[in-house]
């Protein structure tokens, strides 16, 4: 279960992260967080990553290991950031293989909830975000993806 510093910190990243693209912080929201951890424990009960029915936006993160290990917050949302390296500047829009980045810094989400479920070699964080981003409707991307200052 995702206890109160795994959540702060799965926050923290997020926002710092957002703040590099000059986009508003999220706040958590306990609703969206309780729907997380519920498809969290589902996804560790099935032992499969996938994305639920949520209307929400949603990333997913697993991770495993033959020896036991800490997932720290910081890790999965690290992991859906560094889909920066393969994202178009000059052709912004949805992508399969940049989607959970474009997700943890779109511009309108403004909530976000964390779910994390473990057995201690198995691993999964579901992370949604209201209202959802990744619309691909024309400008879109380019209001919502914006390039970090160094850019």
């Amino acid at each position: 279960m995702a206890d109160s510093s795994f959540q702060q910190e799965f926050l923290a990243t997020h926002n710092s992260y957002r703040a590099k693209h000059s986009t508003p912080p999220l706040k958590l929201n306990s609703e969206l967080s309780a729907a997380c951890q519920e498809w969290a424990d589902h996804l560790l009960e099935i032992d499969s990553l996938d994305h639920s029915d949520t209307k929400d936006g949603e990333n997913v993160f697993t991770m495993s290991s033959s020896a036991d290990f800490k997932l720290t917050g910081k890790e999965a949302v690290d992991s859906w950031y560094s889909e920066i390296e393969d994202y178009d500047w000059n052709n912004p829009g949805d992508s399969e293989s940049t989607g959970h980045f474009t997700q943890v810094v779109w511009k309108e989400s403004t909530e976000l909830g964390v779910g994390f479920a473990t057995n201690g070699k198995t691993a999964f964080v579901v992370g949604q975000y209201r209202p959802a981003g990744n619309m691909d409707m024309p400008g879109c991307f380019e209001k919502n993806v914006l390039p970090t200052g160094n850019s």
